[in-house]
């Protein structure tokens, strides 16, 4: 069935074949222009407006559907109309021909080619989508690069069309004012290249490299300015000075040890930081408690009639202090000293770009990487600060149990230790502004999620706000602005506030030497993590833009080799695979797109779904609910996304993540042999899925027939 696309491709190649058959070739060459040029102009002032009308449609239709010979029909036009007159018409006519050959380009083949390469162009589809003038005027202006194809290609990306007219009008301008200039003195040209002679295009290259030079001056002279500023030492006690000492600071530090710099780590509070002391360790510590007590009332589901269990909650808290004691020495002060890194505790201010003062002493330093981390947000909600709240920081001080939990934050913070007190006793009602619980996952990991904590018995309340605290005699109370209009009273015992963390970028000097903030918040860095002070780097939850211990370590990495190194070489942060876990049961791990956020991006994308009830491992353990989701472009094995739900899912996700870095794809996890029976073989079922979907349907139809005839 002949389709709408295929009949304009069709009219474009008759038409371009008709011209050419018509003799267009004979004219669009500079002998021919040369020898006839007399005789248009002769028409032309014989007929003005017929000879306009006709060379501006003559000059759209060209360049609409990419015929060669822009060049001589922009001679023509300074040849037979004169320069003023002579710009004005081949300047609309490009436009507008440029604009039709875009839309072409567009209609035609931008569904297709979005599609087969979605992964490929999503970052500059998001670039053009932010800077596409930019880059648009720049190509415009460089006159070397081919006409036809800025058209073609910027027909792909999401740039809009009004904005590629003018910048195209704007762009183009100086070139066409050359070439109709040079079309009124004709006869002195004896070839084309004599206009674009190599110091004129190099001009015009200059002319368009100008934009991204203007653009990058300020953010020079600015550091150039910062550090003349302040006197340079002319010897330093150190190469590199770290401040703060979580995942961030220890992994810089270290790294810089190791490659035998001289590294001091200055740390205030404790050594490990967050994720030692308030994060990571302590929550998974009372993960697992709460995880023991809610097996306990699923022994029938293992052959056991009844299994019952008896606990102190302040036991529980007493345990999780335990654990962080028992880590405590791998980020201890004493480990690191004897892995060659100064340490001191204590507050510590940036004083230059050379440096950091230390109580009554001021050391000088090569670089300095800032890892100050963050802290839970806490919001300015009318009387909050006359009711008892808790944050991710302070909840660990419980010894006593709240008999009534109100949640605020239906996130990873929040869905943890909402289930976990849960699971201890604690009556737990979650309020989130958002209409379902993890906005950052799929929609059905979430919703398998929000399913189990209704069968647990959590109360969720989503799409509120609270609008103020009170106090009711002894009781606490929140007034929550429901999804109804309806403002409903909820009585608790104590709030854990998990609404987010922002970063601790005050008081420690960046102020006075102005050191950028990203609008969220957090120290803003360029791509080797360097900060709009040359010789500070940062790295960790205070730069972000992702606030977990792995991708502290990650960029810290990175911050250290480039602080150490970067006069000689540098790296770009790799942000491309950042995996991430909640651990809630039903676990969500996921690395990459999920169908929401590929959608917001424009991707074309097709998804595989193995259900975990199907994997005889899950079905071993009784824990059948979940799932493997993989994204991947449509009729590609690559992976673009994956979200795994179910049982040991953090653990099952590596395996993706590796792919993923490493550009392997589905038919490699397919062909990868996975020990029986273990969940990881839910990696390879998933796989089996997508193959299952993409089998070579006509070679199976011949090889049927093939099979068959040897049974004859």
């Amino acid at each position: 069935m002949l389709t709408k696309k295929s009949l304009i491709v069709g009219v474009v190649i008759f038409t371009v074949g008709a011209a050419y058959l018509l003799g267009l070739g004979e004219y669009l060459n500079l002998v021919s222009l040369k020898e006839k040029s007399s005789g248009f102009t002769d028409y032309y002032a014989a007929n003005p407006w017929q000879t306009s009308f006709w060379f501006f449609l003559i000059y759209i239709v060209s360049t609409a559907i990419s015929i060669p010979g822009a060049s001589i029909l922009t001679l023509a036009g300074g040849a037979v109309f004169g320069l003023w007159w002579g710009v004005v018409l081949v300047s609309f006519a490009s436009t507008i021909g440029a604009s039709l050959a875009f839309l072409l380009s567009r209609y035609v083949l931008k569904e297709t080619v979005q599609t087969k390469f979605s992964d490929k162009l999503a970052d500059i589809n998001a670039g053009v989508e932010k800077e596409g003038a930019f880059y648009l005027f720049t190509l415009r202006l460089i006159v070397v690069f081919p006409f036809w194809l800025i058209n073609l290609l910027m027909g792909l990306t999401p740039i809009k069309l009004r904005t590629y007219f003018w910048v195209s009008q704007l762009g183009m301008f100086p070139a066409t004012i050359l070439f109709v200039n040079a079309g009124t003195q004709l006869a002195s040209i004896e070839k084309v290249s004599d206009i674009l002679s190599p110091a004129v295009a190099i001009s015009f290259a200059l002319l368009g490299v100008f934009p991204l030079i203007a653009k990058a001056i300020p953010g020079i002279i600015r550091r150039y300015k910062l550090l003349k500023a302040y006197k340079k030492p002319e010897s330093f006690d150190y190469n590199l000075i770290v401040i703060g000492g979580g995942s961030a600071g220890l992994v810089s530090s270290y790294i810089a040890a190791a490659v035998n710099a001289k590294v001091l780590l200055i740390e205030k509070d404790k050594m490990g930081g967050d994720c030692l002391n308030t994060g990571c360790v302590p929550s998974k510590s009372l993960i697992k408690s709460s995880r023991f007590l809610a097996e306990q009332t699923r022994s029938q589901r293992y052959g056991i009639k009844n299994a019952s269990v008896e606990f102190e909650f302040s036991e529980v808290m007493e345990r999780v202090s335990s654990v962080i004691q028992q880590i405590e020495p791998h980020d201890s002060v004493e480990r690191y000293t004897d892995l060659g890194v100064e340490c001191l505790k204590g507050e510590a201010r940036v004083l230059s770009p050379w440096e950091v003062q230390y109580g009554d002493k001021t050391f000088t330093t090569r670089n300095i990487i800032i890892a100050t981390g963050a802290k839970p947000r806490v919001p300015t909600i009318e009387g909050v600060d006359n009711i008892t709240f808790y944050t991710s920081d302070t909840v660990w001080q419980l010894r006593e149990r709240p008999e009534r939990l109100l949640v605020v934050g239906g996130g990873p913070i929040g869905c943890e230790l909402g289930q976990s007190f849960s699971r201890l006793g604690c009556d737990v009602t979650i309020i989130d502004l958002a209409e379902r619980l993890m906005m950052q996952e799929d929609e059905a990991a979430a919703g398998l999620l929000m399913e189990q904590f209704k069968t647990e018995g959590i109360e969720l309340m989503l799409g509120c706000s609270i609008a103020s605290f009170i106090r009711e005699g002894n009781e606490q109370i929140a007034a929550v602005n429901t999804s109804d209009g309806i403002v409903e009273k909820v009585t608790f015992d104590a709030v854990l506030f998990a609404i987010g963390r922002q970063a601790n970028v005050q008081g420690f000097g960046l102020e006075e030497l102005d050191v950028q903030l990203a609008p969220a918040g957090t120290i803003e860095v360029n791509k080797h993590m360097r900060t709009s002070v040359p010789t500070i780097y940062a790295c960790g939850d205070v730069a972000g833009p992702y606030q977990f211990t792995h991708t502290a370590a990650h960029y810290a990495w990175y911050s250290a080799v480039n602080s150490l190194f970067g006069s000689m070489w540098r790296f770009k942060a790799d942000n491309r695979v950042i995996p991430r876990v909640t651990f809630t049961e039903p676990e969500i791990a996921s690395v990459g797109y999920n169908e929401q956020s590929a959608e917001a991006l424009g991707l074309v994308t097709e998804t595989t779904v193995f259900q975990l009830d199907e994997l005889d491992r899950a079905i071993v353990d009784g824990k059948t609910d979940g799932f493997v989701s993989v994204l991947t472009p449509v009729g590609k094995d690559k992976i673009l996304g994956v979200t795994i739900v179910g049982e040991h899912a953090g653990e099952m996700l590596p395996e993706f993540v590796l792919a993923m870095k490493h550009g392997l794809g589905l038919n490699k996890i397919l062909g990868t042999i996975h020990a029986y029976p273990t969940w990881a073989e839910a990696n390879k079922y998933t796989a089996g899925v997508w193959k299952k979907g993409h089998k070579p349907e006509k070679i199976l139809e011949l090889l049927k027939r093939f099979h068959a005839a040897r049974r004859k």
